[in-house]
């Protein structure tokens, strides 16, 4: 599966960036307990997977300017969300690529996907309520703020507070 945008590619994860996704994900999360072992299996599933919506999870690669610089996902797992309800979550790597739109064509490009091919009915996606950057792409894409999630994320300085929004098939069509 290869999701083409102007600028940016959402195409499956390859295993030759293991090593990078998993450096990044010990960069950003560097607070989670888990061990180098653990974090190598779950991102060998993920890879062994990506492009293909496996047990609820769509993973997928962002690549620019001939280079993987973040990985999106959705999510949809069994009896977790009801049917046709999707969270995205998206992850640009290197802070010197963020501010480029990268994320921003990834969102949509992932949203228009789940709403055209997955038959979703409710996109969400959660960020932290600082993530200023994040709310405002999400705005721009037609995705409403529908509350803030008190203590919801465990973070490097203990939880965090972050915000919901979503956006129906109903509204992202009449953007």
């Amino acid at each position: 599966m290869e999701v083409r945008g102007a600028r940016v590619v959402l195409r499956p994860l390859r295993m030759d960036e293991l090593g990078t996704i998993a450096e990044a994900q010990a960069r950003l999360y560097a607070f989670v307990e888990e061990s180098g072992e653990a974090v190598e299996r779950r991102l060998r599933k993920r890879i062994e997977h990506s492009g293909e919506l496996v047990d609820g999870w769509l993973d997928l690669g962002i690549e620019a300017e001939g280079r993987l610089v973040g990985d999106i996902s959705a999510r949809n797992p069994k009896n977790a969300f009801p049917p046709g309800v999707f969270e995205v979550g998206i992850t640009v790597f290197d802070p010197g690529d963020r501010g480029k739109g990268y994320g921003r064509e990834a969102t949509e490009l992932m949203t228009t996907h789940l709403f055209d091919a997955a038959d979703a009915g409710r996109v969400q996606a959660t960020t932290a309520v600082d993530n200023l950057a994040m709310r405002r792409v999400l705005e721009a894409l037609g995705f409403e703020h529908e509350g803030t999630l008190q203590a919801f994320m465990p973070g490097a300085v203990g939880r965090e507070d972050y915000a919901m929004y979503a956006v129906t098939r109903g509204a992202w069509a009449g953007r």
